[in-house]
C-alpha cells in the first residue's frame, strides 16, 4: 500500500499501515506514509521527521521483544484519523500488552503530517510489575535501553 495517490485517499487505511508496518519496525517503508517533515507527538514527547519516528519506534523496540502493532479500531474524517491501537510483545519474558489512541493529520499528498498519540503507561506498569519497572529504570539509567531524544524535551 503506497500512501501516495493520485485522485482520492483512503486515510484510514493508510493510518493503518503506518500502525501495522512501521510502527511494527519496517522503517523503510516510512516515507511512503509520513511527510518528511511529520511530527510525532506522543503523550508529553515530541519526535520530528523521519529520524525522530525512527528514533521513536528503536525506543519500543529495545524494550520489547516481537514487537507488533494492530489497528483495533478507527474513525475517520476529513484529513484526520482517529486510531485506536494495541502493541504487544515481551519484556524479561513476560508477555505485555499496551494501548493508546493516536489522531493522525494527513497532507494534501496523503502522507501523515502529524500524529497525536496516548499510550495507557499505568496499564503497562501495572502488567510488569514492580521488579520488571525497576528493571526497565535501570536499563535506561545505565542506558542499556537508550531513552530517545524527544523523551528528554517538554513540549
Amino acid at each position: 500500500m503506497i500512501a501516495r495517490m493520485t485522485t482520492e485517499h483512503d486515510y484510514a487505511a493508510t493510518a493503518r499501515s503506518a500502525i501495522e508496518i512501521v510502527c511494527s519496525g519496517d522503517l523503510s517503508r516510512m516515507p511512503d506514509f509520513y511527510s518528511p517533515d511529520f511530527v510525532d507527538r506522543v503523550n508529553d514527547t515530541t519526535f520530528r521527521g523521519y529520524k525522530g519516528g525512527e528514533e521513536s519506534v528503536a525506543f519500543y523496540r529495545a524494550i520489547f521483544q516481537g514487537l507488533r502493532m494492530q489497528a483495533e479500531e478507527q474513525i475517520a474524517e476529513g484529513n484526520r484519523v482517529a486510531s485506536r491501537w494495541v502493541l504487544t510483545g515481551t519484556y524479561h519474558r513476560r508477555a505485555v500488552t499496551l494501548r493508546g489512541t493516536t489522531i493522525s493529520h494527513f497532507a494534501d499528498d496523503g502522507r501523515i503530517v502529524e500524529d497525536h498519540g496516548h499510550t495507557d503507561t499505568i496499564g503497562l506498569l501495572r502488567q510488569l510489575g514492580v521488579l520488571r519497572t525497576l528493571v526497565l529504570a535501570a536499563e535506561i539509567l545505565t542506558r542499556r535501553v537508550k531513552l530517545p531524544q524527544g523523551a528528554l524535551q517538554r513540549n
